[in-house]
């Protein structure tokens, strides 16, 4: 058989990998994720959303959060999540997100569920932004978005899910 020989089909996918592979900052050791296991599941979340492009995300404290928030949003209080996609997709850069590491711990414990999770719905949610989703003027279509992605990825329940349940009296 003549031709050129052409090489494995899997060099594209391995290609792919390596061109989707996030970086992870964990500014404080995570409890039960690993910086690899977070890389993993970033680069999951990025195909499920049809995110293009290199990811980072740090997970931080509240501290750092508050500071990010008021320096790039103009709010002096900390948040969850924060989602900076970059100017123009350059290079293969999508964005960072930055995570805080206090509020997913609270959420975990007041919602029953694992910090493992909260760090990855939170992450999540961060992914969407950068995909372009807006939830505060979308008419839900974020939402929609995050729940079923949230189901195909195995989470419990969405950030946003979560923000739209009327709240429960304490008594």
């Amino acid at each position: 058989m003549g031709g050129q020989r052409r090489g494995p089909p899997f060099c594209f996918v391995i290609k792919r990998i390596h061109e989707m592979e996030p970086t992870i900052i964990f500014r404080r050791p995570v409890a039960g994720l690993s910086q690899r296991s977070l890389a993993v599941f970033v680069a999951q979340a990025c195909r499920a959303a049809g995110l293009k492009g290199t990811v980072s995300v740090m997970v931080t404290h509240s501290r750092e959060m508050r500071s990010l928030n008021s320096r790039f949003r103009g709010k002096n209080h900390a948040t969850d999540v924060l989602s900076f996609p970059p100017p123009a997709l350059d290079n293969g850069f999508a964005g960072d997100i930055a995570v805080s590491l206090d509020t997913a711990a609270r959420n975990a414990r007041s919602l029953g569920h694992s910090l493992r999770q909260e760090v990855q719905i939170l992450t999540l949610h961060g992914i969407l932004h950068l995909a372009g989703y807006d939830h505060e003027g979308d008419q839900g279509e974020m939402a929609a978005r995050e729940r079923h992605l949230r189901r195909r990825l195995g989470l419990p329940s969405g950030l946003i899910e979560r923000a739209s349940r009327p709240a429960r009296s304490r008594t």
